[in-house]
């Protein structure tokens, strides 16, 4: 996957040439490149932002640097531009997911008071976070392209290291444990130490629902059940 984020401050997403999605960089199965907004500005001091029409607190980005950066961009990656700010969808595991599918992106990383409206034309898709503000865009873009490049195929070690994690299946994830089999006079459950793989599958599963029935109820209310699962919930 081909990734490009327009932001006033394309320092912030070194984060990227780090870790998981530092790897997957070199061994080239996904690409991140962030290009400055700024250069794009047809000011002679370089400004992206003005008073807003009408009055009102702070500074509003304004359309031309942005419009002209999303059309030099759209030259070499023809992906979705995506506009992270506060009308959005919400960001989820879904969306992750739908996403993930795609072979280029190109993210919008918004600043000041927000955006010059008439730049929203340019763009296919709005995400939001949270019900909550931000200092720019940029500390939101950071967990959503994490979010997405781990599910590209490649990334990850195995397809597995997701599928089992909080929120891929709409569960919260069970309990995880490693060596020592004791601390502090804890043991690990004896279920994970039988070697029968299909009672662990089951301890996982019912552990998994009692987790997301006690800690998110509005998660388990969407959770189609299984017959295995009446049954696993109904076991003491």
């Amino acid at each position: 996957m081909k990734i490009n984020i327009l932001t006033l401050f394309p320092e912030m997403f070194d984060i990227f040439n780090h870790s998981i999605l530092g790897r997957a960089q070199k061994n080239e199965t996904l690409t991140i490149e962030a290009i400055n907004i700024r250069d794009y500005t047809t000011s002679k001091h370089k400004k992206v932002d003005d008073y807003p029409y009408g009055g009102g607190a702070g500074m509003v980005m304004s359309a031309q640097p942005v419009v002209d950066c999303i059309k030099d961009i759209k030259k070499k990656n023809k992906g979705k531009v995506i506009f992270l700010g506060p009308r959005g969808r919400t960001f989820n595991q879904e969306i992750a997911k739908e996403l993930s599918k795609e072979e280029e992106l190109i993210f919008i990383c918004g600043h000041y008071e927000g955006i010059d409206e008439r730049a929203y034309e340019y763009f296919d898709m709005e995400i939001s976070l949270g019900d909550f503000v931000l200092t720019g865009g940029e500390m939101a873009c950071i967990p959503i392209i994490d979010s997405i490049g781990r599910l590209i195929p490649g990334v990850l070690g195995r397809e597995e290291s997701f599928q089992d994690e909080s929120f891929y299946s709409g569960l919260l994830e069970y309990p995880q444990y490693t060596r020592p089999e004791y601390f502090e006079g804890k043991r690990v459950p004896e279920v994970l130490l039988s070697g029968h793989h299909d009672n662990i599958r089951k301890w996982r599963r019912k552990k998994s629902l009692i987790i997301t029935q006690q800690r998110r109820p509005d998660l388990f209310k969407k959770i189609q059940l299984t017959k295995e699962d009446v049954k696993l919930l109904k076991e003491k």
